[in-house]
């Protein structure tokens, strides 16, 4: 009669697999049930330190983690994942003496266990320790675009520009498919006031393969910008789709942390102004009532009052800016010739009290769409 139960082996692969397709509930399910029957594996220990960890709940997984270690004391995946669950609770040395253990112990050639070292500390905002990381785990796989390409995420945290762009032009070099990296390469350009870059960067990716909201509107506001397209033009209809199946996963903010969260795991993080969260929310009830405004040399800009101010700040080259230092730039500007103090804490009081000075104009068919 065969057995009914899975091996420990076996209950290791099935977790990793629904781990690895996103069901961390699926896994952590599969490998509590695992150590029920096996509760001295080891490995089954780590993977649910891992679930544990996907999961956010740092002191399940730092017991798992600590379990497992009391099993092997020199389990490197084990002693990994502790120190990732230590840096969440602040215990930042703690968790560098577990790392530079693991280098110790020659697994400095495991550029799989190198790139998360590094990840974990880089989401700790701990960037020059995750360069470091980076930078040894790329010398040593100089053909790993992954390392290469998180070594300039860290340079470009860290101020250095020019480096930051030399490594992730290196990474796409060796990955010219390593999106993420072109992603992140599109807002340097972007960020740098080289607009035809950037779209350029932006639409190397397909809209499917964009999970960054902020990137795929710029792609729209560039094309509208620098090809002169019109709301509803054909050839926006892809990224407009793209956008809107964004919006439905979740609210701007969930939405902002799980962009925080997918730097840590070596993928890009872009700064996002909180008053442009606007942009990227699905239409609501309020979002209909759209306005219009005319500026001083007859531009008409329709939408919501961040998206005005948006389109103003594209057209007037400060795309680069947030919109708070742009509607700065432009209220010291009227303040210094006219005297008038203009608010610029926020789009729609901005807006409302430069009409009111006829700075600008609102125009009357302000619900026009």
């Amino acid at each position: 009669m065969p057995d009914s139960f899975l091996s420990s082996e076996e209950y290791d692969e099935q977790a990793h697999q629904l781990y690895n397709s996103g069901d961390y509930e699926g896994a952590l399910q599969m490998l509590k049930e695992g150590l029920s029957l096996y509760p001295n594996s080891v490995d089954l220990s780590v993977g649910l330190g891992y679930a544990r960890l996907a999961r956010e709940e740092f002191a399940w997984a730092r017991t798992a983690f600590e379990r497992a270690l009391v099993l092997d004391p020199g389990h490197e995946d084990a002693m990994v994942g502790l120190g990732e669950a230590l840096l969440r609770f602040g215990e930042r040395d703690r968790a560098l003496k577990l790392f530079e253990e693991v280098a110790r112990m020659g697994y400095v050639d495991d550029v799989e266990l190198m790139l998360t070292v590094g990840r974990a500390l880089y989401r700790e905002q701990m960037y020059a320790e995750a360069r470091d990381v980076f930078a040894r785990a790329s010398a040593s796989f100089p053909d790993n675009a992954e390392a290469a390409a998180s070594m300039g995420y860290c340079l470009h945290r860290l101020g250095d520009e020019l480096g930051a762009s030399r490594q992730i032009r290196r990474a796409l070099r060796l990955d010219p498919d390593l999106y993420e990296a072109r992603i992140y390469r599109g807002h340097l350009l972007y960020d740098r006031g080289d607009w035809e870059g950037a779209l350029r960067e932006f639409e190397r990716v397909p809209p499917v393969e964009h999970w960054d909201p902020v990137a795929v509107w710029r792609i729209m506001e560039l094309k509208r910008a620098l090809w002169h397209m019109e709301e509803g033009d054909a050839r926006l209809r892809p990224w407009e789709e793209r956008l809107r199946s964004l919006e439905t996963l979740d609210d701007p903010i969930d939405r902002m942390l799980a962009e925080i969260e997918a730097a840590a795991n070596g993928r890009p993080l872009f700064h996002i102004d909180p008053s442009q969260l606007e942009l990227f929310q699905a239409a609501s009830a309020d979002d209909v009532d759209r306005h219009a405004v005319r500026t001083s040399d007859g531009v008409v800009h329709r939408g919501t009052w961040n998206q005005i101010v948006r389109k103003m700040q594209i057209d007037a080259g400060f795309g680069h800016e947030t919109l708070v230092q742009y509607m700065r730039r432009l209220a010291e500007g009227w303040h210094e010739r006219s005297g008038i103090e203009v608010p610029f804490q926020d789009p729609e009081s901005f807006l409302r009290v430069a009409a009111a000075h006829r700075l600008i104009f609102l125009e009357d068919d302000a619900r026009d769409t």
